[in-house]
């Protein structure tokens, strides 16, 4: 027998002994990879759909090092400057409700925090270039009361950038406070309307048909968007918002039970029926709006921070003046954003749309410290419940109105 083959297993060996270094190093780099580039447990969406953010001036290099950059993914950082940088609680648009500091929160600690991307910087929010490109315009937002956490936030940021304020009023007459219709405020300068509609389902609540079960008192028509989405129509930039009132209490346990096709349906969930509406909203947007125009958003779940009890069982957010530091994050996806997405990437498909996801769960599941909580509008009883839900003004709804401006910048509705 050849001794050359005899010798050849031994020589392999050696060779995989000198080379075992470099590949455990090969390995090392891999796994940090994987580790560091690990979806965070709020994107469980597809980057394609996901429309990725213009690159500011002087952030090439991190992109190109980095990847694309996608807005909703970093941190907060402590910012001094911060606090009060777009307009403060004199606006006369706000609710009451959310003037937190007027309503006797003594610090403003959760003013000072800004939102920082991990791959590249939000373009700076200039409310006098929203103004003019937006003039003759229309911007609508349509949903619940977080929905008008948000309308409230960019009236007053483009409120305090408007030289003559007086010229800066509701079109209507109506008044800001405890209003449940919708509201449209007039930048006159502009020619500029900025409305809000309150729609909690987005769909439409009725009657009772008759003949109903003992313990409907109303419905809520899944098959039905809301009568005032003919107002809607035209509009150039629209903010959808859905979710807070898919739930037991505020519909089968106040007597509100699911309706379709004329008939009431008393054992569908609500999570069933939120997805024949989003059927319902994405037919009627198919079919009503023009989608390669009009600048169409769904903004995502804004997360809700009850500790040590829910809402009506003592529930508190007034914990912590800071806002949550666990690298973890969201403890798990909100039950609606994936069914939102959904109706999204199936008009997309379809048209090649301008209708996008806003995505602001993320940054807003760390804001515990951002609420009214005890802090609630002059009138309320000491025993009510904190408000854990919606957000002091200014507050965190700056920062999702800082994302729809760069994504309006980054679709050239707004020229940087």
């Amino acid at each position: 027998m050849d001794l050359h083959l005899l010798s050849f297993p031994n020589k392999v060996l050696r060779e995989f002994k000198c080379a075992l270094p470099f590949l455990l190093f090969l390995l090392l780099l891999l796994s940090s990879y994987v580790v560091l580039n690990r979806p965070s447990p709020f994107e469980l969406y597809p980057s394609s759909l996901l429309h990725r953010s213009l690159i500011p001036p002087g952030n090439a290099e991190r992109a190109a090092a980095g990847g694309e950059c996608g807005y909703w993914r970093g941190r907060w950082i402590r910012d001094e400057g911060n606090a009060f940088r777009h307009y403060d609680e004199s606006c006369p648009f706000l609710d009451p409700g959310f003037r937190c500091r007027e309503n006797g929160r003594e610090d403003d600690d959760y003013l000072k925090w800004r939102w920082q991307p991990y791959r590249c910087d939000l373009p700076r929010f200039n409310a006098s270039k929203l103004l003019e490109s937006s003039r003759n315009r229309r911007i609508v937002f349509a949903g619940d009361s977080l929905g008008r956490n948000q309308w409230e936030s960019l009236v007053c940021m483009l409120w305090q950038a408007v030289s003559n304020r007086s010229a800066v009023y509701e079109a209507n007459g109506n008044p800001i406070s405890k209003h449940k219709g919708y509201l449209s405020i007039l930048f006159r300068e502009y020619n500029l309307t900025v409305e809000y509609y309150r729609v909690p389902f987005l769909v439409t609540t009725a009657r009772a048909p008759p003949n109903s079960p003992a313990q409907v008192r109303g419905t809520i028509r899944v098959d039905e968007l809301h009568w005032f989405s003919r107002m809607w129509v035209g509009a150039n930039v629209i903010m959808f918002n859905a979710g807070h009132w898919w739930n037991q209490e505020k519909t089968s346990k106040m007597g509100f039970y699911f309706e379709e096709k004329g008939a009431v349906n008393t054992t569908m969930d609500s999570t069933t029926a939120f997805r024949r509406s989003l059927q319902t909203w994405k037919l009627w947007a198919e079919r009503e709006l023009d989608l390669q125009t009009s600048h169409v958003f769904f903004r995502s779940y804004s997360p809700v921070h009850y500790s040590r009890g829910s809402w009506d069982k003592g529930g508190q957010c007034n914990i912590s003046k800071d806002p949550q530091f666990d690298s973890t994050g969201p403890r798990s996806e909100p039950l609606y954003n994936p069914l939102i997405h959904e109706a999204i990437r199936e008009i997309g498909e379809r048209n090649n749309s301008k209708v996008h996801f806003l995505n602001i769960t993320h940054m807003t599941a760390f804001r515990n410290d951002g609420h009214p909580s005890s802090h609630r509008e002059p009138g309320t009883p000491p025993t009510a419940p904190q408000d854990c839900s919606h957000w002091c003004l200014p507050g965190v709804p700056d920062t999702w109105n800082e994302l729809l401006y760069a994504q309006l910048v980054s679709r050239s509705y707004v020229h940087e």
